[in-house]
This record gives C-alpha cells, sequence and structure tokens, in this order.
C-alpha cells in the first residue's frame, strides 16, 4: 500500500475508538452553483463521496456530471457552494491544488500530448532526474510506466509515441497517468468507452485494488452493466440539479433511467428489414500495411452494417482507408457500382462518403467554432452568394433545424462548440453529416460518450435514415449496439475479416468467438 493510501486509510479509520468508520466522507460539496454566459449549469447540486467507494455520478448529456467534477478539480471555479475535503472547508483554485488534495481525474476527452511518448505524458512535470538533477533520467521514467502498465494489465510500449496509438489506448494512457499520483480520491469521467472487453475487466481490478487501499472513486458513467458491477451509490443529476442518491443494490436499472430522463424508455429492440440488394459500396482486397489485410466486403442501399472486434482489429483503420484519411497498399473501391480513386477526404465527400470519426475532438469538429458553424462547415457552398458572402440568415436556420431535430442541448447556435458536453458534441457531429446529406455514412463509435436517452434517438436516428435509403457502417466496441442496429455484421481481427454475421441470429458470444480467432498468433 502507497503511504498515501496508507494515511488515508487511517483517516478512514478515524480516532474516536469507535472503529472503522465507512460512512466518512472524503469529499463533500455543497449547494454548488456554476454559470456559463447563456447557461445555468449547476444548480445547488450537493454530492459527497465516501472512503473506499465506488459512486456512480449519472445523468444525461448537458446534466452537469463533468462541470461538477471539473468544480472538484480545479479546472471551473464555482459562483458559489462549499467543498470539504477530509471534513475541512477547502478552496481548490486549480488542477495542481486539487492534486495536492490527493485529487485526481481522467477526462471524457483526452489531455495528451501526440508527440511524446507514453511514459512522457504520465509523467512531465515530474520527470525522475539523474546527473544532479540536470538530466531526465528516460530509463527510469520508462521502468516506472511499464510498472503501472503492469499493474493494470495491459501490455503498450512506454517508449511508443501517443499520437501513434488508437484512441482506446491513448484512454489506457489517460488512465495510468491519472493512477500514477497515488490519489486518494480519483474522479473518472467514461474511463471505459474506447476499451474492449478484456481491458474494461482490467480496469475493474484495479479500481477493486483502488478500494481497498481506501481511494474514494467517483465513476461517471452512461454504462448501466457497470454502474451495476461496481457501483456502491448512485447519484442522479438532471438539468444541473441533484435529483436523488441512491444504494447501487436493490435499485433497479428502470428506476435509474426514470430519474435520468425523466420518463421511461421503449425496451430495446433489433433492427428491421434487410436492405434492398442495390449495391452502394464495394471494398476488394483492401491492404494497408499490418493494420489492414485483404478486407473485402459490400455495403446495400437501405442497410446498416455493423463492424465489431477487439482494439486494435482494423475497424477504423478501415474506415479510413475507404475514406482516404490514410493512403491503401492495394485494393479497389467500387462507388454506385464504378470505381473510385479516393486519394483524400475531400474525394469522399464529393462522392458521397461521409464519416463521423471517433475522435471528435481532432477530426469532428473545430471546437472554438459556434454550433452553426460546425454544424454547416461540410456543406458551406450551399450558403455562399457568388464567391465571397456567406448566407447567415440561411446558415442560422438550417443549423437551428437540425440542433432541434437531434434535440442538441444548447442555448444559441451562436454557442461555442467547446462549451458543450461530450454528447452534444457527438450531436453536433451527426448533425454536420446529415446536412451534407451523403448517402453512404460511417459511423466509428457514434454513441460514445452518450447517455442513454441520447442513445436511444441516435438509434432511432439511423434506423430512420436506413429507412430513407441511406447505406450506413457502424463500428462499435460496445456489442449491445451492434446487435441492435446491424442488418449484417462484420467481425474483424487483427486486421482481417474473420467472419459475417446475420443480424437477426448473431450473438454476443458468436461474435466474441470471430473476433478471438487468430488473436495474438502472427500474421
Amino acid at each position: 500500500m502507497s503511504a498515501a493510501a496508507k494515511a488515508h486509510a487511517a483517516t478512514a479509520a478515524g480516532s474516536s475508538g469507535d472503529g472503522p468508520s465507512d460512512t466518512l466522507s472524503k469529499v463533500e460539496m455543497r449547494a454548488i452553483e456554476k454559470r456559463f454566459p447563456g447557461v445555468h449549469a449547476l444548480r445547488s447540486v450537493r454530492f459527497d463521496l465516501r472512503a473506499g467507494e465506488v459512486h456512480a455520478l449519472m445523468g444525461e448529456n448537458g446534466a452537469g456530471k463533468s462541470t461538477l467534477m471539473k468544480i472538484l478539480t480545479g479546472v471551473y471555479h464555482p459562483d458559489s457552494g462549499e467543498i470539504f475535503v477530509d471534513g475541512k472547508q477547502v478552496t481548490i483554485p486549480g488542477p495542481k491544488a486539487a492534486q495536492d488534495l490527493g485529487i485526481s481525474i481522467i477526462h471524457q476527452e483526452l489531455y495528451l500530448m501526440n508527440h511524446l511518448t507514453a511514459a512522457q505524458n504520465i509523467y512531465i512535470g515530474r520527470e525522475p532526474r539523474k546527473g544532479f538533477g540536470l538530466f531526465v533520467d528516460e530509463a527510469k521514467m520508462n521502468a516506472d510506466a511499464a510498472a503501472l502498465f503492469k499493474r493494470m494489465n495491459i501490455r503498450i510500449d512506454p517508449s511508443e509515441e501517443v499520437g501513434n496509438m488508437t484512441v482506446a489506448r491513448q484512454q489506457l494512457v489517460e488512465i495510468a497517468k491519472a493512477l500514477s499520483f497515488n490519489s486518494r480520491v480519483l474522479v473518472m469521467d467514461e474511463p471505459t468507452s474506447a476499451l474492449n472487453e478484456t481491458e474494461v475487466e482490467h480496469l475493474f481490478a484495479v479500481i477493486q485494488d483502488l478500494k481497498a487501499n481506501g481511494v474514494g472513486i467517483v465513476y461517471i458513467t452512461h454504462k448501466m452493466d457497470e454502474v451495476k458491477r461496481i457501483a456502491d451509490r448512485i447519484t442522479v443529476m438532471r438539468d444541473g440539479q441533484t435529483i436523488d442518491t441512491v444504494p447501487a443494490e436493490g435499485t433497479s436499472m428502470a428506476r435509474i433511467i426514470s430519474l435520468m430522463v425523466g420518463r421511461e424508455l421503449a425496451d430495446a429492440t433489433r433492427a428491421e428489414g434487410t436492405g434492398t440488394e442495390t449495391e452502394m459500396l464495394r471494398v476488394a482486397g483492401l491492404n494497408r500495411g499490418k493494420a489492414v489485410k485483404d478486407v473485402s466486403f459490400t455495403l446495400r442501399k437501405g442497410e446498416i452494417l455493423g463492424f465489431a472486434g477487439l482494439m486494435g482489429a482494423g475497424r477504423t483503420e478501415v474506415a479510413r482507408a475507404i475514406f482516404g484519411a490514410d493512403p491503401i497498399d492495394s485494393g479497389e473501391i467500387h462507388v454506385r457500382g464504378k470505381r473510385a480513386m479516393i486519394k483524400s477526404p475531400k474525394d469522399a465527400v464529393t462522392l458521397g462518403l461521409a464519416y463521423l470519426s471517433e475522435d471528435r475532438k481532432h477530426f469532428g469538429l473545430v471546437t472554438p467554432m459556434s454550433v452553426r458553424d460546425n454544424v454547416t462547415m461540410a456543406s458551406w457552398q450551399r450558403f455562399t452568394s457568388g464567391r465571397m458572402w456567406m448566407k447567415d440568415a440561411a446558415l442560422r436556420k438550417t443549423s437551428k433545424e437540425y440542433v432541434d431535430l437531434l434535440k442538441v442541448k444548447t442555448p444559441t447556435v451562436d454557442q461555442e462548440t467547446r462549451l458543450l458536453s461530450g454528447g452534444n458534441q457527438q450531436k453536433v457531429v451527426i448533425a454536420k453529416w446529415l446536412l451534407r446529406d451523403c448517402d453512404i455514412l460511417f459511423f466509428d463509435e457514434p454513441t460514445r460518450g452518450i447517455d442513454v436517452g441520447a442513445k436511444a434517438e441516435i438509434y432511432k436516428l439511423l434506423q430512420g435514415l436506413a429507412a430513407q435509403g441511406k447505406s450506413i457502417v457502424v463500428i462499435s466496441s460496445e456489442m449491445p449496439e451492434i446487435l441492435r442496429l446491424s442488418h449484417r455484421i462484420i467481425v474483424m481481427c487483427e486486421g482481417r475479416i474473420t467472419g459475417e454475421l446475420d443480424g437477426k441470429t448473431a450473438t454476443q458470444e458468436s461474435i466474441m468467438t470471430l473476433a478471438a480467432q487468430g488473436w495474438g498468433k502472427a500474421a
């Protein structure tokens, strides 16, 4: 046990002579208020965290969960309210002050520097030194990072540059970075959004170890199965307010969903229909290094084609290669029956293809720009008068229509996109491609970081687009999502397609069997 954990455990035990207190609040937040321009984000919110517990914080996108935790970790300052740590009132002027109090956060959006290695990202500003402190001890830093990864039971080379990693591997580096502080309070904001089932199991094992060492964990997620597995208590927020705090044990997920959305949701049903026989996209013998190996498939009009597989299977790499984001070594791409030469994303968009990236922050949005400009950026040519003047009224009217269609929570279309919640940012990206009116749409992790109510809306939207004749590829790490949406399912492992399943009869077991074929074997 670390020194910090021991000190924390001693505090949790108390000194009254009455024995250990498992109800001692590690953190307490009272009557927290926060406003942004045009948004009352938090309204007299209350929240507390006990030592050695996992406290799930749940709510729809825009409910205020991330804002509340950013206040606890010093990213934002509250307009009013009180924060107590170990029973003492504190102010937290910045992230460094939070770390000094033993509070760390794993953000939903990644805050890593792509040009640095995994180890350098983890220990930046805290690098071990040698030679009278004049030089960074790279060997020790890599060894320390390797020990962290071993503790998490994951395989990542500490010397690999983060920019060369997939989003899932970057997420694991972010988690390792937070764990490196030996924090007594750890906030996890959607930590499994890009992880596969094996990696999630590893993370849960780490969480159990942290609990045993007295660390309090705030766990923000939209995944109900995770909450039932690891949470001790659940606090639900809605519209910037605390709705209720309930014990995880004995509280049904139907009750939690009702508290979150203020309404009952319909049960999940599988996709109906199979699309038409009209071939919209055909990929033959696609190869790109070791990431994509002899991939061939077809996509029909009105069909939702799911792509499943474990991390590193090559699903995203296939989509990026088709869309022209990455060069291919060989293979053919046919669009509407004609061979297409796609050298860049611009070529793909011209042919009626759209790609919603799994990393919306870097590839889907320009976050300092307004919601209006992000929604319309792929279709600006529709709103120009001559070559120079933009039709501002038309831009505003059209973007408002799509904001309303997708129920994006924003006070106005002029709001900076960076001020929206992660799920609402995702909706803005979807709106951008819907406005472009492309016929072939790739959705890579379309509901990453989106709450249960918004997920249902996105599913209904995708199914509606397919019914209108759009052809859709859905890449998802969530098998229930793949099973619910897909007419057919392509399963990949280590860059190759290992099988195809009928969406009506596929099961999680049949997908996993194909996803593990050849896993870990030499190419």
